[in-house]
């Protein structure tokens, strides 16, 4: 039976990591994901998670453990954020590359300089592009949730993939939260024993991720992109079959009263749940405004994006990292999804919230506004940076 509890959001994580019975964490403190692989290490070293957890001297060694520990058959977790994943970049790219379902939490936080400990999405733009499935998280629900469903995820065969799950750091790694931690036994008849495939042998030495001439490279890269793809369907399918075990269902894009819309807001991450107390004072005004949030950010939901907005007029979307010298790395994703349609809505980018910035429900409100005044000026500003002091 389920319990609901108050924990910090990161600590629940960590429980969640315990509740999918890891075999292996190797990670590096930083801040503000530090919580998450302590609870871990003080769960371990107390016999309550019978796993190895390896304290590396860097991320970059932190990720290089994974990968020997995930090809090896154990059930693999690691967290970062910041700094340290950039660290790390450089593995990123080779965990997926060598289809090694390794899961990792990452507690986002804005990249130098200036140096800053405080949460924004600088880190996750940095990663787009590794091959990873990645999966954005509101509150410590989602996050205990999401974790679960990661393993799932990453260690079906027809996936074989690493999992991230993007919590934002500090608006959400260090909030205590109520949460429904499930118990051993659900999370143990919803998640089964991990059987990687292809498992090192020492009997039978294999050379993993070695050097590919020009003649195969492409080819890798196609079946990496086309494994990719194709893990959206059993994405899907996770989430299904979590939300009928647990009552908590999943989707690739959530909204939030926007089925009469023709202006929507587009968030992702903890935010959106404060976007959603401006859409109601908003609301209540008679201003039909709407939210639609980005819950899988790769694979990319092309369909699922496209079949929320074929209504709107106009589309608002906050970013929290800026495309230095392009703008709002999301907005320009989302014009780039929305480009095949006839009728493309108005797409106006805003950037804000960097460094840990908070932006409150009235500063939502004026985005709103400012959005809908650029709309009906018909302006061709590609985007603005909010809460600029001048």
């Amino acid at each position: 039976m389920a319990k609901r509890t108050g924990i910090e959001v990161s600590i629940a994580v960590s429980e969640a990591v315990k509740l999918a019975n890891t075999d292996v964490i190797a990670a590096y403190p930083i801040t503000p994901q530090t919580h998450i692989v302590e609870h871990l290490a003080e769960l371990v070293a107390q016999g309550e998670l019978n796993a190895e957890y390896i304290p590396v001297e860097s991320e970059h060694s932190a990720m290089s453990a994974c990968l020997g520990s995930s090809a090896a058959g154990a059930r693999t977790f690691t967290a970062t954020a910041g700094q340290g994943l950039e660290l790390m970049h450089e593995v990123v790219y080779v965990a997926s590359s060598m289809r090694l379902p390794i899961v990792m939490a990452v507690a986002n936080r804005a990249l130098s300089g200036p140096l800053s400990v405080w949460g924004d999405h600088s880190d996750v733009m940095s990663v787009r592009d590794t091959g990873w499935i990645q999966i954005f998280v509101e509150n410590g629900q989602e996050a205990v949730d999401n974790t679960i469903c990661a393993f799932r995820m990453a260690e079906d065969s027809r996936v074989l993939l690493p999992v991230m799950v993007h919590l934002d750091g500090f608006h959400l790694s260090h909030m205590v939260e109520p949460i429904m931690m499930p118990d051993q036994k659900e999370v143990d008849e919803f998640l089964p024993p991990f059987n990687y495939p292809l498992p090192l042998d020492p009997s039978k030495p294999v050379t993993m991720g070695a050097f590919a001439p020009p003649i195969v490279f492409t080819e890798a890269k196609w079946a990496q992109e086309m494994n990719l793809e194709q893990s959206k369907d059993v994405i899907l399918e996770v989430w299904k079959k979590f939300g009928d075990k647990f009552g908590r269902y999943y989707n690739p894009v959530e909204c939030y009263r926007c089925d009469d819309c023709e202006t929507l807001i587009m968030t992702m991450g903890s935010f959106s749940e404060t976007a959603m107390m401006a859409i109601d004072k908003l609301r209540e005004e008679g201003k039909k405004i709407g939210l639609f949030r980005i819950r899988l950010w790769r694979p990319f939901p092309f369909e699922e994006v496209r079949e929320t907005v074929k209504n709107a007029k106009a589309i608002i979307v906050l970013d929290r990292a800026i495309s230095l010298g392009m703008g709002g790395p999301v907005a320009s994703e989302l014009r780039n999804a929305l480009y095949p349609l006839e009728k493309r809505p108005k797409i106006m980018g805003f950037v804000g919230g960097l460094g840990g910035r908070d932006i409150t429900p009235t500063d939502f409100e004026k985005i709103i506004k400012r959005g809908l005044e650029i709309a009906a000026a018909g302006s061709n500003r590609e985007f603005e940076i909010y809460g600029v002091r001048e």
